[in-house]
Parts: C-alpha cells; structure tokens; sequence
C-alpha cells in the first residue's frame, strides 16, 4: 500500500469538522427529540448564502483527499460513491449530536449541502486523476521531495490555514500556555486537585520589539526548515522560501483584513516585523545547500526557542478582544477550522522533527 499525504489530511478534515460541528461543547441535554428527526422538519423560511458556502466547502477538502486517498491506496471503483457516503454518515452523525446542543441547529438543508460539497469534491479528485494532472503532481513530488516526506507535506500544506487565526505575534503560531494555565485553574477549582497545579513563579510580560523581532524570525524560518529536511536540492530550496514568504504576507494580511477590517490589513506589519521577515530570509539562504539533518536539527532549536519566547509574554487585552470576533457570529465555524491548526501546528512539526533526528542518529548507528 502507498503512502500517501491524502489520508491524513482526510483524517484532518474530520477532525476539523467534528470541531466545528459541535463547539461550543457545554450546555449538553436531552431536548426530549429524536436525534434525526431533523430529517423530517420543516425546511427553513431564510437562508444565508453564507451557511450554504461554509456548509459545501466544510465537506469539499474531505470528499477530495477520501476519494485521493482511496485511489492512491489502489481503489479504482465507485471512489466516489464511497467517499460521499462516508462523508454523508458524518454528516448525519454531527447533525444528530447537534440536537444535544441548545446552541446549534440541526437542519435537513446543512445535511444535503455537506453531502453536495463531499460529492463535488470527490468528483475534482477523481476527474483530476482521470485528466492524468494528479499524476503530474506526483511526477513533481518525486523531483523535489525525498520518498518519506509525506507527513511533512501534510505539515507544510496546513500551515497557510493555520496562520489565519489572528496571533498576537506576526507567525506566532503556538501561543497557548496562558490558555492551558487558565483552564487548568478553572477545571480544578474548588476541587482536591486544585493545589495540584503549579503557581506561576512571575508575571508574563509584554514582549519588548527585539523578543518582537527573533519570535517572527522563527516563525518564518520554521516553515523553511520543514520544507528544506524533505526537498532535495538549493534551487528547490530557494524557491520555496519564497513561496513561504510570499505565503507569510498574504495570510497574515487576510487575517488581520478578517480581524480588523480591510483597511488594517496590513497594520500589522511594524519596523520588527519587517525586520523579523528579512533575518529570516538571510537565515534560511544559509541553510540552502546543508544536509536535511541539519536542517532537522535546527528546526528543533528553532521551535524551542520560539515556543519559549511566545509563551512568557501574555495575550493583549486588545487581542482577546478581537477572539471574541472570530468566536462569534458568522466566524464560530471558521474560528473552529483554524483555531487547533494555529495552537498545536509547532508542536506536531516539534514530533516530527525529533522523530526524524532520532531516526537519522539510529540509522548512522
């Protein structure tokens, strides 16, 4: 059976839309109704174009990567039946759960449009494979990409998502021990563990601009490092620095147009921004024509120093303002599909790399 980076990407995708599905997670009870008996009510008077978009695009990703995955692992019939049956099941499965939640609504309508946005994308998939162009993308992985890179590409794919929930730091992806600590204190509150949890030896404060400047340099050079361990060689290497950089810019500003408005979309970009991205890119050309161990080695390094700098400054108060946002209204659903991809993207590329380095010493040994 190949490897493939469709598969966990599908899983991803699963586990992103049972996030979404069923946030807020509280207030859970039975409201005295069948669980599917959505399926029989009456359709709903008023529609939002938005809802119809977010429910055909929620279930897009997972009916593309299910049926890539399938044919990729050698399936070649009925892909695309399967995939959005499997993908109609869970929908089925979240809708019925939602009946639990006061706050969400299960509707025949979101059932039938998650079931059209899997079809749709099991249908590009397997039209993209019949074209021959999915066969060009693996000619071209096997150009740039060593054999085992596909959790790293899973990784590197992500990224972009995971950069659109707004971070206090430009690139500041993992910032989440205040949360952690926040609501330890809270679940253990009251109870006999609650002196269990560690007091806090001195206050987080505000990042000065040189800290500013050395956290968005590392968050730049991550990205790069991940890619350098698994692409073969320089020239490779320098184009896709450019691409992150290029990626780096663009999120960013989509996100602060989503948080603040277009208008702020690029307030964020301050003199230790600025020069956070440069020393990142003067960084990264050093490490073009090393060995992918070392580029292993310095990834590691490079997200422990970041992780530790970010989690010893605190969130602002502006910055928690602008959560609510995304924590709200219209943004509930994408502030679920993005919110883990930014807390936990340094940490699972943190697995990957030591598994990589460990890997590497055993296999010189």
């Amino acid at each position: 059976m190949r490897k493939t980076s469709a598969w966990p990407l599908s899983q991803m995708c699963v586990a992103l839309i049972v996030y979404a599905s069923l946030y807020p997670f509280d207030h859970w009870r039975d409201q005295g109704i069948w669980s599917w008996s959505f399926l029989t009510a009456p359709w709903p008077k008023y529609w939002l174009g938005f809802d119809v978009v977010a429910n055909v695009l929620g279930y897009a990703p997972l009916g593309f990567f299910l049926t890539l995955s399938a044919m990729r692992m050698g399936w070649q019939t009925r892909v695309v039946t399967l995939s959005t049956l499997a993908a109609a099941v869970l929908s089925l499965a979240m809708e019925g759960l939602q009946s639990y939640l006061p706050a969400r609504v299960p509707s025949l309508p979101d059932f039938l449009l998650n079931t059209l946005g899997a079809w749709i994308g099991a249908v590009l998939a397997s039209s993209l494979e019949h074209l021959g162009l999915l066969r060009r993308w693996s000619q071209f992985r096997e150009r740039w990409f060593v054999r085992d890179a596909y959790m790293a590409l899973v990784l590197m794919a992500v990224w972009p998502a995971a950069l659109l929930f707004p971070v206090a730091v430009p690139l500041g992806l993992g910032q989440v021990w205040e949360r952690v600590e926040d609501a330890l204190t809270s679940a253990f509150d009251a109870t006999p563990f609650e002196d269990w949890i560690p007091l806090r030896a001195f206050e987080l404060e505000p990042l000065l601009p040189g800290a500013e400047l050395l956290c968005v340099m590392l968050g730049l050079l991550v990205p790069c490092l991940l890619g350098f361990g698994v692409i073969r060689q320089a020239g490779q290497r320098f184009l896709y620095m450019l691409l992150v950089l290029c990626m780096a810019l663009g999120v960013s500003a989509l996100s602060a147009a989503l948080s603040y408005g277009p208008v702020h979309a690029w307030t964020w970009l301050d003199l230790p921004v600025m020069l956070g991205l440069i020393f990142g890119c003067v960084v990264a050309l050093f490490f073009l024509p090393l060995s992918a161990r070392t580029a292993w080695t310095f990834l590691l390094l490079a997200l422990l120093v970041q992780q530790s700098v970010l989690n010893q400054s605190p969130e602002s108060a502006y910055f928690a303002q602008t959560l609510q946002t995304w924590e709200q209204g219209r943004f509930i659903r994408f502030h679920g599909l993005v919110q883990w991809l930014g807390w936990l993207w340094p940490y699972a590329v943190l697995m990957l790399a030591l598994v990589r380095v460990s890997r590497d010493r055993s296999t010189q040994n």
